[in-house]
């Protein structure tokens, strides 16, 4: 199980790679909101663009010589995918990466730019996994997985280290939940550390996996057909990880979910009042802020954590085209 020390060992080894993101506050027009005040914690500044970096450095540097002489795998629909190869190559490491065909062409494309192998397969997460596995099994690959291991753990976890030590008296902290890797490591890194914040985890409507297993008390895994009719492709998992969710049943007091044109709308509020460039994924917190207030626990002190700002270039501008459509209609 992750530690406190796994988290503070994870900064150390990120230290000059990873950037030490800032919390940037946001004023709403009329600077008002229901008397809160909302950070933003932007993971876009990564050198990849998304936190993803943290947990796939922390792991691939952990690695015995032999293991890393061998070459690592990984199965990603983008953000984790850049991470390991980012990664792998700041260490002299050969990189094979699965991908669902149906990844955003600009996460594909920063992935190979990074010197990966890329291996694509359908848009199940189960059958990227499957794939990675036998690759891994033929050639001896060490398998750096997304979410469901400790020093992925720890590397995401540093985000939380972060929030606590800019501001030891957050109220609320917002994370997306795709497989669980990042909510896992801020909650227990921020309940670790001290805070007294409420811990909310925000997905997809479409991708509720962890919201349904946190109630029913089980891992609920959805079809790959629904996960994937979401906008937001890195929360695109159909269930979390076993040790992601031990530690979100500890530490994670409650998840919430967002709707597709509310994710939308975040990011064009995002992009226009916080001059922030988001993906959809990193969206879904702000989403969560802005449209379900009645859900969230009282609380002055809000963080949402912007995981990443990797976006297809013709999908920010459709989405910005909406906004100004929708302005011309209603004579705004």
């Amino acid at each position: 199980m992750v530690s406190l020390e796994s988290f503070r060992q994870a900064q150390e080894r990120l230290r000059g790679i990873a950037a030490r993101t800032p919390l940037v506050q946001y004023f709403p027009p009329g600077h008002t909101h229901n008397d809160r005040t909302l950070r933003i914690k932007p993971e876009s500044l990564q050198p990849i663009g998304s936190f993803k970096l943290r947990g796939a450095y922390n792991k691939i540097a952990t690695l015995s010589d032999e293991e890393r002489q061998r070459g690592v795998i990984t199965y990603s629909s983008g953000n984790h995918a850049q991470g390991v190869a980012y990664g792998a190559r700041a260490m002299g490491v050969k990189a094979c990466i699965v991908m669902p065909r149906n990844a955003p062409k600009v996460k594909m494309d920063a992935t190979k730019a990074l010197g990966a192998e890329i291996v694509t397969v359908g848009p199940a997460s189960s059958e990227r996994r499957k794939k990675a596995e036998s690759l891994a099994q033929e050639h001896g690959y060490a398998i750096v997985p997304p979410y469901d291991d400790e020093q992925i753990i720890s590397g995401q976890g540093t985000v939380g280290m972060e929030i606590y030590e800019d501001l030891p008296e957050a109220d609320i902290v917002l994370v997306p939940i795709g497989g669980g890797g990042l909510i896992s490591g801020v909650s227990a890194a921020l309940k670790m550390s001290g805070s007294r914040a409420k811990i909310i985890g925000v997905e997809p409507e479409l991708a509720n996996d962890a919201q349904q297993s946190l109630r029913t008390g089980k891992i609920v895994t959805l079809p790959a057909e629904r996960v994937s009719s979401t906008l937001a492709d890195g929360l695109r998992t159909q269930s979390v990880g076993d040790l992601n969710y031990e530690i979100i049943k500890q530490y994670v007091d409650d998840i919430v979910t967002v709707e597709e044109d509310e994710i939308r709308e975040a990011m064009r509020r995002m992009m226009s009042e916080s001059r922030l460039v988001v993906e959809p994924s990193g969206a879904v917190t702000f989403a969560a802020y802005l449209f379900h207030e009645k859900e969230l626990p009282a609380g002055r002190n809000v963080v949402v954590v912007m995981s990443g700002g990797n976006i297809e270039p013709s999908l920010l501008a459709q989405v910005m085209t909406e906004s100004d459509a929708q302005s011309a209609q209603t004579g705004r």
